[in-house]
């Protein structure tokens, strides 16, 4: 058990927004729970923070399309640390295809983690958190879900718009319980994966073209949004989406 309120993030290892994010919200005074597929990065991660804010901070296994084993996951962070109460779905996955060209295979595991993995995530969170009468879920979506770009792939757009209108939907069913659920939608937040995934062009003058602010993303960028809805501070705000694109693409 713990005195801390715990955070519970997904795709929390490695250089990009999920580590941003455990980082922020141990600095915060949250118990982070780093959840990642990735098991060397994240015991890595745990260790770190143990290690700058004391306590044991715990690294659990999780592939986020595995339904089972998300279920097992939450129930051992509330067995062994008492509570949820943040939990930030940040885990993602993109292969950009065109519609005519794009494999079946690609569509699906793109629909299972990064839409129905949130889905399954909040689905084992919410009763813990209704059962308390509070809670604060951050859903990290895209800009991909706006735009009308070739930029990003279908299937990638497509799950990242599913998963605003499951944050919204979330929010109406459980702002009664005490539960708050808000989404981020990150313009370009840059980390070396992304070169594996969109060609050299894309980055190519985007700073001085493209954004309002003259730089691209940084994963801290988005860990000091997810820091402020995880708050008391944002307890009057719910079923909303922030967008954090440096301007790319504002929405209202």
């Amino acid at each position: 058990m713990t005195d801390r309120a715990v955070a519970m993030v997904t795709a929390a290892a490695g250089a990009g927004i999920g580590a941003a994010i455990a980082r922020r919200l141990a600095s915060d005074g949250f118990d982070v729970v780093v959840t990642d597929i990735h098991e060397r990065r994240g015991q890595e991660l745990a260790r770190e923070l143990s290690e700058a804010h004391g306590g044991e901070f715990l690294y659990l296994p999780l592939d986020v399309t595995d339904t089972d084993g998300v279920q097992r996951q939450v129930a051992e962070v509330v067995d062994r640390k008492g509570s949820i109460d943040v939990l930030v779905n940040n885990a993602g996955w993109s292969k950009i295809e065109p519609v005519a060209e794009m494999s079946i295979e690609t569509w699906q595991r793109c629909l299972d983690v990064d839409l129905t993995g949130t889905f399954a995530c909040m689905r084992y969170v919410l009763p813990h958190m209704i059962e308390r009468g509070r809670g604060s879920i951050v859903n990290i979506s895209s800009i991909a879900a706006y735009e009308t770009s070739r930029e990003h792939g279908a299937a990638y757009s497509a799950a990242k718009a599913g998963v605003l209108a499951l944050t919204r939907v979330a929010a109406a069913e459980n702002g009664q319980f005490g539960v708050r659920v808000n989404a981020i939608t990150p313009g370009l937040i840059y980390n070396d994966f992304l070169r594996k995934i969109y060609p050299d062009e894309f980055f190519d003058g985007y700073a001085q073209d493209r954004s309002l602010v003259g730089r691209v993303g940084r994963p801290e960028d988005v860990a000091s949004l997810v820091s402020f809805l995880a708050s008391d501070e944002a307890g009057y705000i719910t079923g909303e989406v922030y967008g954090i694109s440096g301007g790319v693409y504002p929405h209202g």
